[in-house]
């Protein structure tokens, strides 16, 4: 008398197929942070070549990332300024023309704003994008550590760290009066 055997894969199926979609409906904050945009930020004062692609200048921006940067050297301290170039690598297109990165001065601990600039694109389905970047002073001062913070809808994507580094501001302790406004006049 032969013995007869149900089918056991169906069944197997049944509850796999059953687990996933519990899984599924139990964490939809997975799913939301699959789709989540993310993007990679280098700073860079190395000369980028123009003859790159898209993965050539991410590769060249991860070489060439600056930790420090350096000022231009006019003469005049208040014109001089941070120049570098900044790429942005996001994981997935941001879905907009515009996006913003914001400076904050973050030597003594917490964050302290600084200033905010608008990065525009001209592709929406754009994935990597090159700008230029200029720290003038006096609204970026010598010496600091700064956070740059990428946000796209108010929504924080990203962040890089790097130093400002330059000359300081030299006061001599040298006062000088004249004559009168020594003896009290105006």
């Amino acid at each position: 008398m032969a013995r007869r055997t149900k089918p056991r894969i169906p069944l197997l199926l049944s509850i796999a197929a059953t687990a996933l979609f519990a899984a599924a409906l139990a964490f939809p904050q997975l799913k939301a942070e699959a789709q989540r945009v993310r993007c990679q930020v280098y700073v860079t004062q190395a000369r980028v070549p123009g003859n790159l692609s898209e993965r050539g200048l991410i590769g060249f921006a991860r070489r060439h990332r600056a930790r420090r940067l350096r000022e231009t050297s006019h003469p005049e301290l208040n014109d001089r300024s941070w120049i570098a170039n900044a790429v942005f690598s996001f994981n997935r297109p941001p879905g907009d023309l515009e996006f913003h990165a914001l400076f904050y001065d973050v030597t003594d601990g917490p964050r302290n704003f600084i200033r905010e600039m608008s990065v525009f694109v001209s592709d929406r389905s754009q994935r990597t994008v090159l700008h230029r970047l200029q720290l003038p002073r006096p609204t970026f001062q010598p010496n600091k550590r700064i956070e740059m913070v990428v946000t796209l809808r108010r929504e924080e994507l990203g962040r890089t760290r790097f130093e400002i580094q330059g000359e300081e501001r030299r006061h001599t302790g040298q006062v000088d009066f004249t004559d009168e406004q020594a003896r009290g006049g105006n």
